[in-house]
Formats: C-alpha cells, sequence, structure tokens
C-alpha cells in the first residue's frame, strides 16, 4: 500500500512542487514587500484557525474510517458524526471571527489592510476544511487516484485564482483567498457522495466523545507545529518590521518548499499503510512497513536538503524578487536543515502515537520544540535579525525530533536503521562536495542545472555502489526492461 501511494500520489506532489515555486516567484513580484508579508501573517492565521477548529474532525476521518468501513464502506456512524459535529463547529467558529474582527481596532491604512487581509482568509477556512476532510476518506479508503487528482485541482486552481485576485487588488489576502475559491467551487462536483451519506448516518454521542477524544491531541500538537512556523514571522513584525517578515516568509518558502512537498508526499502513501498494516497485520506487520519507509525517505531527503543548500543563491536568484532576494537567501542553509528535522518527527516518528490512539503525548511531544522556538526567538532575533529566527527554527526543531522519538520508544517503537541511515548521511555530504567544487558561470540557470546534474550523478552513483535503500535489484529490473524494449 505504501509504495502504490507513493506512485498514486507522484503527480500531485510534482505538481505542488512546480505551483510552490511558481507562487514564490510570482507573488514575490506582483505583491509589494509589505502585502508579501500581510500574506505571511494571513496564511499563518487561517492555518491556525482551520487547524484548532476542524483538524480534529479531519483526523478522526482518516484514523477512523478503516475500522468503521469494514462492516459497512458506508459508515453511517461515522459520517453522521464527523458532519454533524462539523456543521456545529462551523457556526460557533463563524460567529467568534466575525465578533474578533468588529473588535479589531484598526487604525491606519496598514492595519486596515491587514485587516482586510486576515478577515477574507478566515472566510475561506470552512471551504478549505470540508474538501480536507474529503480527502482524507479518499486517502484512508485507497482511493489515490481521486485524493490526488482533488489535490492537483486545488493546487493548480488555487494558485491561477490567487493570480487573479492579486491582480484585482486584493493584496496580501490574494494566494489565500485563490485556495478557498477553489474549494468552493470543487465542493458540489466532489463531496456529494459524502453528504448524501451523511444526510442517511445517524449521530452517536459515544462516537463523538470518541472522535474528540483522539482528535483533539492531534489539533492541539499541529496548533504547537504551526506555532513553529508563524510565531517567528510575528515576532520578526514585532521586533524588524513586515518586509522583514516577508524576506523570511519569502526564504522559508525558498527552502521547505521542496521538503514540505516530498514530505507530504510520504505522508500521504505513509500515514494510511501504517495504519492498513497494523490494522491488518499487527505489530510485526507495522514495523516492516515503517522501516521500509524510513528508508526510503531517507534515501530521497537526505539528498534532497544537500542539494538544496548547495544550489539556493541560484534557484533564489530565478525564483525571488530583487527586493526580497538577499534576506531571503540569507536564512536557507538553516531552514533547509530545521524543515527535514520537522518533517522527520512529524511524519514518522509523531506516526507513534497515532497508532498507538495514544494522541496525548503528542501534545506534550510539541510543547518542547514550540517552547523552545519562542524562547529561542526572542533571544535571537534581537541580537541576529532574521539568522537568529532561522537558528531558533532549526534548534527548536532538532528539539523536537528527539523528543518525538524519546517518548516514542516508550508508546509504540518505530525501528530506526542506524546503518542504513549513516550511509545515506555520508552519501549526500559527500554529494555536498563534490558539489561544492562545480564552479559558479555567472549565470542562474546555468548554475542550476550544473550543479543539479553534479549531485544527480555523484549521488546515483554512490547510491548504486553502496546499494542504499536496496536500489540495485529495481533498478536492474528497470534497465533489463529498457533494453528489452530497446532490442525488442
Amino acid at each position: 500500500m505504501f509504495s502504490k501511494g507513493l506512485w498514486g500520489y507522484l503527480p500531485a506532489n510534482i505538481l505542488q512542487g512546480l505551483i510552490g515555486f511558481a507562487t514564490l516567484m510570482v507573488f514575490t513580484r506582483i505583491l509589494s514587500p509589505d502585502d508579501y508579508g500581510r500574506y505571511a501573517l494571513t496564511f499563518g492565521i487561517s492555518s491556525l484557525a482551520q487547524t484548532l477548529c476542524f483538524t480534529w474532525i479531519e483526523a478522526a476521518m482518516a484514523r477512523f474510517y478503516p475500522a468503521e468501513s469494514r462492516t459497512d464502506p458506508e459508515a453511517p456512524e461515522l459520517y453522521g458524526t464527523v458532519y454533524r459535529l462539523f456543521a456545529v463547529v462551523t457556526i460557533v467558529f463563524t460567529l467568534a471571527c466575525a465578533l474578533g474582527l468588529w473588535l479589531w481596532p484598526a487604525s491606519g491604512d496598514a492595519d486596515q489592510s491587514l485587516k482586510m487581509a486576515m478577515g477574507l482568509g478566515l472566510g475561506c477556512v470552512v471551504f478549505r476544511s470540508l474538501i480536507k476532510l474529503v480527502q482524507e476518506q479518499r486517502r484512508s479508503e485507497g482511493r489515490v487516484g481521486a485524493a490526488s487528482m482533488l489535490d492537483m485541482i486545488q493546487t493548480a486552481g488555487g494558485f491561477g485564482l490567487g493570480v487573479l485576485c492579486a491582480t484585482a487588488g486584493l493584496g496580501g489576502a490574494s494566494p489565500v483567498v485563490g485556495s478557498g475559491l477553489i474549494a468552493l467551487l470543487c465542493l458540489p462536483f466532489v463531496a456529494r457522495e459524502d453528504w448524501g451519506r451523511a444526510l442517511k448516518g445517524r449521530f452517536s454521542a459515544e462516537k463523538a466523545r470518541a472522535y474528540a477524544h483522539y482528535g483533539f491531541p492531534v489539533s492541539a500538537s499541529l496548533i504547537l507545529t504551526l506555532a513553529l512556523y508563524t510565531v517567528d514571522r510575528f515576532l520578526i513584525a514585532h521586533f524588524l518590521n513586515e518586509a522583514e517578515a516577508g524576506a523570511y516568509h519569502a526564504g522559508f518558502s525558498l527552502a521547505s518548499r521542496i521538503l514540505d512537498v516530498l514530505f507530504i508526499w510520504f505522508g500521504a502513501a505513509g500515514g494510511p499503510a501504517m495504519v492498513y498494516a497494523l490494522e491488518h497485520g499487527g505489530i510485526t506487520e507495522l514495523k516492516a512497513n515503517a522501516r521500509h519507509q524510513i528508508r526510503t525517505m531517507a534515501f530521497v531527503l537526505f539528498p534532497a536538503v544537500g542539494g538544496l543548500i548547495m544550489v539556493a543563491p541560484a534557484l533564489g536568484t530565478l525564483l525571488i524578487g530583487e527586493g526580497l532576494r538577499a534576506d531571503a537567501l540569507s536564512v536557507t542553509p538553516l531552514i533547509s536543515l530545521g524543515a527535514l528535522f520537522s518533517g522527520l518527527g512529524t511524519y514518522y516518528f509523531l506516526q507513534a502515537f497515532t497508532l498507538a490512539r495514544k494522541t496525548r503525548l503528542l501534545v506534550v511531544a510539541m510543547t518542547v520544540p514550540a517552547v523552545s522556538n519562542i524562547a529561542l526567538n526572542l533571544a535571537l532575533i534581537p541580537l541576529m535579525g532574521l539568522m537568529g529566527a532561522a537558528l531558533a527554527s532549526c534548534l527548536s526543531f532538532a528539539l523536537g525530533l528527539i523528543a518525538a522519538w524519546g517518548l516514542g520508544l516508550k508508546t509504540l517503537a518505530l525501528p530506526v536503521p542506524m546503518l542504513d541511515l549513516g550511509k545515506t548521511l555520508a552519501s549526500a555530504a559527500m554529494m555536498m562536495a563534490v558539489v561544492a567544487l562545480v564552479p559558479s558561470t555567472g549565470l542562474a540557470i546555468i548554475d542550476l542545472v550544473l550543479k543539479g546534474l553534479a549531485g544527480v550523478v555523484v549521488y546515483g552513483a554512490l547510491a548504486w555502489v553502496l546499494n542504499l535503500n536496496d536500489i540495485r535489484e529495481p533498478a536492474l529490473k528497470v534497465i533489463g526492461r529498457l533494453r528489452a524494449k530497446v532490442f525488442a
């Protein structure tokens, strides 16, 4: 199931990467530095609101559908309970947002612009959450094609509508509004099946308590994760200014975009695969599946981080507007390392708590990096500026990874094949050393191609020699098939 998911979600994640770069390239040019900073703040707040109010319901769908659909694929109690809970939360959320915006004292033009962006961003949260709920069900049911297609429509459509909103003058709210509009347009076509099941289903108070008991800690842990990703922007805006927050967000987007897309790809395939392995094969099957996942993640992600660090100057020249470029590139290496620590923690080690249904430990594990991130940012931003924020992010994610690993050992110890990971890390470091020797031509696109090719060749050769992730056997099969086609 893991391999099927990896290949099935590959097109969607390639598109996410391309659109991510296009978003960075376009919006850092058509938005002013201040508006881009407002976008960073709006994105953070709307994501935080969605996680606080709705993610616990999405998590319940993802975790409980495989078990509850065994006897009846329509899972009437699950659907009836989940969607009625969603309706109640939507009403409360709408009233709370309206009251908060009404009480917000915005005096100057800058405050009014930020308030408008926040209001529009919050208004799109419900539509994005409904689409996410549909996607979680498709993934948990193993409908990879449907989930992947929906993801691609959301990604491409959200970008296109966001650009239109920006040209219409919506400023910093444009990218978030674009994602909300495409979700709203898709819902009548993709959610009819789910809404029909919800109407026929019945509400269960007992199920609702079980979903809340499982989902609230998941939401709380993700809120702490989002705090790691958003608090530094607000502290930068406070200690420095909104333009500096925009530059930091641009650097963060450049550094984490590739890695986030890769981790989301692994998570979309790996999370349901581990749940399925545990539910159908027990602990033995789960650990075999998990071992395969962590080796595959390292095989792809370690060289991705190393390569990103080495080509960041060329890539940043192509993607980031000149007004934000220098500051953004200064934080790329540290943010890249932090993104690696964060992704390994979130998409591997923290899975132990959701698999064991001990989601309260997610909160404990995420408290460590969240608290340390705030403390380090308060200490380092006044001393080191943007570099201090990047260092604080990297260190806090590293502490979070250690905490997740340590707590997981006492809950559901997922395997960590040290020898395999060590060989992969050494190969990635060797690749970086060779890429550093490639001379610069002064042309960003040429430098990107030359350094990228050098990295691929060196890492590919090392992977073959060391047989990283048992790559030789499938590689030989592919070569054999190509040879047969050529000489047929």
